[in-house]
């Protein structure tokens, strides 16, 4: 019963990490002709986080798949 939670959270972690993974991968759609450079360093820091958040998601799931 433990195994089919852990299985299913995994795979739900999983479709959660590709969709943010794709819209990572979308170019940022700036407005006006410099940009609004606070949106800009929002938008890089959030990057950042996501990126470190996937970084420990894959840590986590090695270490229940091992």
């Amino acid at each position: 019963m433990d195994g089919d939670r852990i299985e299913s959270a995994i795979a739900r972690i999983e479709a959660a990490a590709r969709r943010i993974e794709a819209a990572a991968a979308r170019p940022v759609q700036v407005t006006g002709a410099g940009g609004d450079a606070e949106l800009q360093r929002k938008y890089h820091a959030l990057r950042q986080e996501a990126g470190a958040a996937l970084t420990e998601l894959d840590r986590l799931i090695g270490a229940l798949q091992a």
